[in-house]
């Protein structure tokens, strides 16, 4: 019986430890640039395209900033990809209301930072 009840409190407890990084419309996010170049994972404009713009910050305006998941669409193949937008409501670099983003490889890689 103590078995029994043991196998049932770690199924419950990975169950739900699994269910936790499912994301859900409102959960909210911080990007955080990455030390590379760009952003690998998340959709932004390219820097050479921010500059011919006009943005000459770059990458800078969107380090730290929250923001707030718009849309979740799970794939066949098991890959989430999540609609993103400011949580002031203002746009990306004065361009983009939204931008999309690959969930699970943007949090991986520290793109984007759960906010709990």
């Amino acid at each position: 019986m103590k078995k029994l009840l043991f196998t049932l409190l770690c199924f419950t407890f990975f169950l739900s430890a699994s269910a936790h990084n499912e994301p859900k419309v409102g959960d909210i996010l911080t990007v955080k640039t990455p030390s590379a170049e760009g952003f690998n994972h998340i959709d932004f404009p390219k820097a050479n395209t921010l500059i011919k713009r006009g943005v000459v910050t770059g990458y800078k305006s969107v380090d730290n900033k929250t923001v707030v998941i718009d849309k979740v669409d799970t794939k066949d193949n098991g890959s989430t990809t999540v609609i993103i937008k400011k949580k002031d409501g203002s746009k990306f670099f004065g361009l983009l209301n939204k931008v999309k983003a690959d969930y699970a490889k943007a949090i991986e890689t520290g793109e984007l930072v759960i906010i709990k």
